[in-house]
């Protein structure tokens, strides 16, 4: 059995990947940790795992983890996540960070977006960026992989076959995303009061919100690897990303608009999706009468993606729908380290989604 530790348990993310591995063949949780909730047991921060861990919270310690753990899961808050994950190398441990902290190739980017430079620049160049239907190589021999977030997730996802045929323009990328109140995190905010967040919808951080480079990092890399067969000069990837609440617990629906440089037909383009992702086991094109819905995807490691073309104004509308806590965090975290383990990669991870 892989011996495995939570680091930042008391999260929503830390809750999620404690609920996956709980029915994960191959793994047993051993160890858990959270500054704030040192001592507890486990069922005390999060009751809806009475009877089923007696773990008890404890302060970080990368020592201590090694001793007991074999891979680690770090859930931490952005910026803060660098030292732990240096601790946790030089202890031995392979590493899965969901923070932000080792997704950017560029460590001058994380001065730019997220007003602090980096601590361990040297570490970026090792870290895998842990989206399997990307690098699904490279993540199973990665000691330190860095998990997407979870606009990016729908985001990649949603454009990243257009790009593989150079089909979009580049700098004509638009995505409008739509987040559940549970992907701004567990700690209490004005905007996650209920009185704030319950009947309304709030755009926030227009042209400057921190996934962007993630987004546009992952675009290119997707187009890098499909050289063109024309020596033409091809634009620089530029994405207008709109982030946008509203008052559901989670989920993401991401709706990307793009400019086809010919015309093709929706039918067209949904060969071109069916194609790419023939073989991904968490990937759906859905029915040509059904839309994605994030409320289709609840609790499962799925990410729902349509397409369509409109004719008569020239965009082409594709659209991505999951679970930011699953797909967009703990569940692709889990497929990450079934990759690096030599697991199947969907055990413990071909659930269905709840619902209503």
């Amino acid at each position: 059995m892989l011996r495995v530790g939570i680091v930042g348990a008391s999260g929503y993310v830390g809750a999620e990947l404690l609920r996956i591995l709980a029915g994960h063949p191959n793994v047993v949780v051993s160890a858990v940790t959270s500054e704030h909730n040192a001592g507890k047991p486990i069922q005390e921060v999060f009751p809806h795992f009475a009877g089923r861990f007696s773990l008890t919270l404890e302060m970080f310690d990368a020592t201590q983890l090694a001793s007991k753990t074999d891979l680690v899961f770090l859930a931490l808050p952005h910026m803060t996540s660098m030292p732990a994950v240096d601790a946790c190398l030089k202890a031995g441990l392979r590493v899965i960070d969901l923070s932000a902290d080792f997704r950017l190739n560029d460590p001058e980017a994380y001065q730019t977006w997220y007003g602090s430079a980096h601590l361990f620049p040297e570490l970026l160049s090792e870290a895998v960026y842990g989206m399997p239907e990307l690098n699904r190589e490279r993540i199973r021999n990665a000691l330190l992989v860095a998990a997407p977030g979870c606009y990016p997730t729908a985001a990649i996802l949603q454009i990243a076959p257009l790009l593989q045929q150079h089909l979009i323009h580049n700098d004509l990328i638009a995505i409008d995303a739509k987040s559940g109140i549970s992907g701004a995190g567990r700690k209490p905010t004005l905007t996650s009061h209920f009185s704030e967040a319950h009947d309304g919808v709030e755009a926030y951080n227009l042209g400057h919100h921190r996934h962007t480079p993630e987004i546009e990092q992952g675009l290119r890399e997707v187009s890098n690897r499909y050289p063109r067969d024309t020596s033409a000069p091809e634009s620089e990837i530029k994405v207008t990303f709109t982030p946008t609440r509203v008052p559901m617990n989670r989920g993401i629906l991401s709706t990307a608009f793009v400019r086809l440089r010919t015309p093709m037909s929706t039918e067209d383009l949904r060969a071109i999706f069916q194609e790419w992702y023939h073989d991904e086991p968490f990937v759906c094109i859905t029915p040509k009468d059904r839309l994605p819905n994030p409320h289709d995807v609840r609790g499962s490691n799925r990410c729902d993606l349509a397409v369509y073309v409109d004719q008569r104004t020239g965009w082409t509308t594709v659209l991505a729908a999951l679970d930011n806590l699953v797909k967009g965090a703990g569940g692709q975290a889990v497929q990450a380290m079934n990759l690096m383990v030599g697991n199947l990669e969907s055990t413990g991870l071909d659930v269905v989604g709840i619902f209503p």
